[in-house]
């Protein structure tokens, strides 16, 4: 893998050969994955100017997600490592093992100004590995003990076994935890992201973090073309944010970055043929949809876009 041979080509790298530990497979429900230890440089992540993400500091404590969105856009992150963007992104997780020491020494620095921290920005930090290692537990932890402000993006009701770090986080800092869904048809959830958990578990857990007190909302994202862009679709989803007492922080449509739109397209191809050459059609020029198409999602949804 890259960061194998990283240190003899004078490449950039993430981890050195020496850091890298022998996997380990898992047991029981997480028998299909293997866990790939290693020990990082850094856990907080300074954000290049220019990005999307909602903060300039990220911390993702896995690369790799056991979720398998066929539509995720952090899947050539794992081509970096010398691994494939398809069933090892899904199976082979990156499990940074010193997160958690790493990070308190960060934060301790004197140079640390205490900005604000975005978690789940690349891969979730909620996946099935954290039941496994605590890992993001452990970082809470640490953002906690130093009143350090952060943020949650995640499609797992897992993120409540941690509330009671989160509500004390929130009496000294601003804390939100958020949620993905993208759609609650339950045929296209089991379709497109078949390793991630129901999205109703996630509606039920953002009306537990509401009930306490925790800002939650949700990103309705991505939505997929002929798949669920319907205005039952879109209202349902909706409809369920505004009742568990969470906001609603935007509508995205699919966007298919290279290496995720061949992946996706080859999953779709399979899937429903027809509607593959339709994909092919609509993105044809663009990598996203256009402009138009968002602000029809927003009309269908009963909402009106804001720029």
């Amino acid at each position: 893998m890259r960061w194998r041979l990283a240190d003899a080509a004078d490449e950039p790298a993430l981890f050195t050969a020496d850091e890298l530990f022998l996997p380990d497979l898992g047991t029981g429900r997480m028998s299909d994955l293997e866990f790939l230890h290693i020990t990082a440089k850094r856990i907080l992540n300074h954000v290049p100017s220019g990005s999307r993400a909602p903060t300039n500091w990220t911390i993702n404590v896995y690369r790799g997600c056991s979720h398998a969105c066929s539509y995720c856009f952090a899947r050539p992150t794992h081509e970096y490592l010398g691994l494939n963007i398809g069933e090892d992104f899904d199976r082979k997780i990156v499990v940074k093992i010193n997160a958690v020491e790493k990070v308190r020494a960060e934060l301790a620095d004197p140079r640390w100004s205490g900005e604000a921290v975005a978690m789940g920005t690349n891969t979730d930090p909620y996946q099935r590995a954290e039941a496994k290692y605590r890992l993001t537990r452990g970082v809470l932890e640490a953002l906690a003990e130093r009143a350090n402000p952060f943020s949650i993006l995640t499609k797992s009701p897992l993120v409540t076994r941690d509330l009671d770090v989160i509500t004390q986080a929130a009496t000294s800092a601003e804390v939100s935890v958020n949620f993905s869904i993208g759609t609650l048809d339950e045929r296209v959830w089991r379709a497109t992201e078949p390793g991630s958990p129901h999205p109703r578990r996630r509606i039920d857990a953002m009306a537990k973090l509401a009930a306490a007190g925790i800002r939650t909302g949700a990103l309705v994202a991505p939505i997929l073309p002929a798949l669920s862009d319907s205005p039952a679709q879109l209202r349902e989803v909706v409809g369920a944010i505004r009742d568990a007492g969470g906001r609603l922080l935007g509508i995205g449509p699919l966007h298919l970055r290279p290496g995720v739109r061949e992946h996706f397209l080859n999953w779709l191809r399979d899937a429903d043929p027809d509607l593959h050459a339709d994909y092919l059609r609509r993105y044809a020029t663009s990598d996203h949809a256009p402009g138009r198409y968002v602000d029809l999602l927003y009309s269908r949804a009963g909402l009106t876009r804001r720029r």
